[in-house]
């Protein structure tokens, strides 16, 4: 998915200088004053995938809520900084896809920029790289698309992880599964940490729940045919189909399956699966029954409510995924409340981070360590063109269809 063209065109076209001016610029046409304003901007810096295999996430997830969240904040009249409002100027570039250039960019950001915020780039690989780096320049990370067991065991105090983290989500996917009579399951995981750790997590949680695996497969990244497992599994017939998978593996495992009538009472996959390009891709229809990660909508909450209309007014009705763009919103909503009591001193900031409760649109959110603790482990559904939470019953925006219905 392309990057949203006003920041493509920023990064690619014009000089850092320039390219500095013109998202400041951008950032604060909604509200005029902000170009006369006394107080200096906030000069916020990240890297983010624009282009290659990460820019379908990053520009769903990530990039979008960033421009809209800046936007937003400066049409206001700007950023609360203990009181004194300040005009946000984002301070971003491609990072390619590629952990180098990741890694790079951010040193330079938080280095010889010296920015006084950062925002995060996209995914668990990335998030890896740089959380020591963030953590050795003392600036604050709240990281809403990473995923690993391993973030967390680092210990990297100035890092948080919005995501709920592989150990909660596959105990809610194995605790519905089992509370719904499943006995068989069949997983595949792609072969990266994003894979390995939410299958290892998986086998945890199927231990003592009664639930047999009678298939296990990995594949690379960058999987283009996924027809041969599937077949496989299909033979054996299991309850439920689990893919630890990335969005194309999401969407090619799906429709492989319906080309060979691969159809068990439940099919989860996910990364994905929350995507409106994957209702667009399957069709409404074609997804209804499909469950995967997620964790909201925007029956959660009020505030998520509007939080979906403005994405979907700003971008011409792109809406935002289901489970990682609430978490960046929530975020930024942390980051936001955090400037506003304590200010830009770092050190402060990421105590308030770590030390509060914070009320966002996807309900409460503390910390413990790294760890986002208070978000329980979930699990979604098309159903009826909308994503809904079915799992657990707590925090559900509707109830679960237990049999999935045959692929159209």
């Amino acid at each position: 998915m392309a990057a949203p063209t006003s920041a493509k065109t920023a990064s690619q076209l014009v000089s850092p200088s320039r390219r500095r001016a013109t998202q400041a610029l951008a950032a604060g046409l909604a509200c005029p004053a902000l170009l006369r304003a006394a107080e200096p901007a906030v000069r916020i810096g990240y890297a983010i995938a624009r282009t290659g295999p990460w820019a379908g996430g990053a520009q769903v997830s990530q990039e979008p809520n960033y421009l809209l969240w800046a936007e937003t904040v400066n049409a206001a009249g700007g950023l609360d900084v203990k009181g004194k409002k300040r005009p946000i100027e984002l301070i971003s570039s491609d990072d390619r896809s590629d952990i180098e250039t990741c890694v790079r960019s951010y040193e330079k950001l938080m280095g010889s920029d010296k920015v006084d915020l950062v925002l995060p780039p996209w995914g668990s690989n990335a998030n890896f790289a740089v959380a020591p780096l963030a953590n050795r320049f003392g600036y604050p990370f709240v990281a809403p698309t990473a995923l690993s067991k391993k973030l967390i065991e680092m210990k990297l105090p100035y890092f948080f992880l919005m995501l709920q983290q592989p150990a909660p989500m596959t105990t809610a996917l194995v605790d519905m599964l089992k509370a719904n009579g499943a006995k068989t399951a069949a997983v595949i995981y792609v072969d990266d940490l994003f894979g390995l750790e939410n299958y290892a997590a998986l086998k945890v949680a199927l231990s003592g729940s009664g639930i047999t695996l009678v298939e296990e497969k990995s594949y690379p990244a960058g999987v283009k045919d996924l027809s041969p497992v599937l077949r496989s599994i299909k033979d054996k017939a299991p309850d439920a189909f689990i893919g630890f998978t990335y969005p194309p593996d999401t969407i090619l495992a799906s429709k492989q399956s319906k080309e060979i009538g691969f159809n068990p009472k439940f099919f989860y996959a996910s990364v994905g699966t929350a995507f409106q390009l994957y209702r667009n891709v399957m069709t409404p229809a074609g997804a209804e029954g499909v469950l995967g990660m997620g964790s909201w909508n925007a029956k959660t909450s009020s505030g998520a409510k509007a939080y979906f209309e403005a994405h979907t007014k700003k971008y011409a009705g792109k809406e935002p995924d289901r489970w990682a763009s609430g978490a960046c919103w929530a975020a930024l909503e942390i980051l936001q409340a955090g400037v506003a009591r304590v200010g830009l001193d770092r050190k402060a900031l990421r105590d308030y981070i770590a030390k509060t409760e914070h009320k966002t649109i996807l309900g409460p959110i503390r910390f413990e360590g790294s760890e986002n603790v208070a978000t329980p482990g979930a699990v979604s559904q098309w159903q009826n063109g909308e994503f809904e939470v079915v799992w657990p019953k707590s925090i559900a925006t509707a109830a679960l269809v237990p049999a999935k219905p045959a692929w159209k």
